[in-house]
């Protein structure tokens, strides 16, 4: 017969349970695995377990946890991937109270406080976090070079796309699929407010090469940025997964796009942007720079104060990224040093907003994404492009990984446990 565990086992097994829970609620966030486990670790240590290690990648976690003789090892994995803000705040909070504690915690008050934070609802109805995702839409419409028109169209389109998506996720629909009804919503909502203009006299083919800017709310910016931070971390099985998941979204988003432009004879086509005098053109780019970011921290169930943070970190970073490609810098230099700065920038306001630096960055960064050229990449190589295919591809992959080297720097000028392995 099997050995029945003494007391003190029971009691381990309990203890690893409540911080496999805790992980899987941080995973479930969108965080990165370096942050996962430093959360878990965190906990065990405050539950009185002498060691834990953990393995995770985008899906799954192995958790070990040591106390004496004794261990015990957990295999877990969530079933859903997306992005929560405000419970991986709550989780660093929880995380940072209970470490600095001068005693052990007990089993039952860790339950009771995951319990509140699994249940905590989401702050935005489907309406409201759709229309956060309409103006970061609408501001990247701006920045990308689009009029009045291209604005309101791409605010309508975002709008109904993310309402689309998080109606199709609530009911714990495909997320590739999910993805590619949304961005189809979303350029079908942008054709049909352009299509509108019509009423006012205004030329429709004018406008119709705004349709991309519908869809950007779909940049899977929290799974690239936490890939490269994982990658940088030598996380591989974390890093490669979610950069692969990243790529599967975009791909599915973008395949979306050139269906409908196949169907209707569109080409996602520049735009050629606002004929302003620089005095009238910064203040504006900074205004859109903010709104777009502080649009994608709310869309991430973030807070006001995350979200006016961000969006004053990202409108910062923003315009030097801009003035450097002016000054014919590098696209992907600059996009580097605008990331260096958005990590420097949140090494400061994270702590004194105590709030996680990630929760900061990855919005301030997606601004910087260009997914104007992933989605023209996946256009031209579904029309058999494949001069304007690579060249774009390589151009938007120098970009995109520019983001996360510039955080990762960031990170190793700001935190002892980045610069050094031990």
């Amino acid at each position: 017969m099997p050995a029945q565990p003494d007391d003190d086992e029971l009691l381990l097994i309990q203890q690893s349970g409540v911080v496999l829970r805790a992980g899987l609620l941080s995973l479930s966030s969108g965080t990165g695995s370096y942050r996962v486990k430093e959360t878990m670790r965190r906990i065990a240590a405050a539950l009185g377990i002498d060691r834990h290690h953990a393995q995770v990648t985008l899906t799954e976690i192995t958790s070990t946890s040591h106390r004496g003789r004794s261990f015990r090892t957990e295999v877990a994995e969530v079933h859903g991937v997306g992005v929560n803000a405000s419970r991986i705040a709550a989780l660093e909070e929880l995380a940072t109270r209970v470490g600095s504690a001068d005693r052990p915690v007990g089993i039952p008050e860790l339950t009771a406080a995951l319990d509140v934070i699994e249940r905590e609802p989401p702050r935005y109805g489907a309406v409201l976090n759709g229309l956060w995702a309409g103006l970061a839409c609408a501001a990247f419409a701006f920045l990308i070079g689009g009029g009045p028109f291209e604005v309101v169209a791409a605010l309508a389109g975002g709008w109904a796309g993310q309402i689309a998506r998080r109606l199709l996720l609530s009911r714990h629909g495909n997320q590739f699929g999910a993805t590619t009804v949304a961005a189809a919503t979303a350029c079908a909502t942008y054709l049909l407010a352009v299509e509108a203009g019509r009423l006012v006299g205004e030329p429709v083919a004018a406008h119709q090469a705004g349709y991309v800017a519908a869809v950007l709310f779909l940049i899977p910016g929290f799974p690239l940025v936490t890939a490269g931070l994982d990658l940088a971390k030598l996380d591989l099985s974390a890093g490669v997964a979610r950069l692969v998941y990243a790529a599967l979204i975009a791909v599915s988003a973008g395949l979306a796009v050139w269906a409908v432009a196949l169907v209707l004879g569109l080409s996602p086509d520049p735009l050629p942007g606002p004929d302003l005098p620089p005095a009238a053109l910064v203040p504006l780019q900074a205004a859109a720079s903010f709104v777009g970011v502080a649009g994608f921290a709310l869309m991430f169930n973030g807070t006001a104060r995350m979200a006016a943070a961000a969006g004053t970190i990202g409108m910062i970073a923003n315009l030097l990224r801009l003035e450097l490609i002016r000054v014919d810098l590098p696209p992907q230099a600059a996009a580097a040093v605008a990331a260096l700065l958005v990590g420097l920038l949140a090494a400061v306001a994270g702590p004194w907003l105590r709030v996680p630096r990630i929760t900061l960055t990855v919005p301030a960064v997606l601004v910087m994404v260009p997914g104007v050229l992933l989605y023209r990449a996946i256009f031209a190589v579904s029309e058999g492009d494949a001069g304007a295919a690579v060249g774009t591809i390589a151009q938007a992959a120098l970009v995109t990984m520019a983001l996360p080297i510039g955080l990762a720097v960031s990170r190793m000028l700001t935190d002892r446990r980045w610069a050094f392995d031990r």
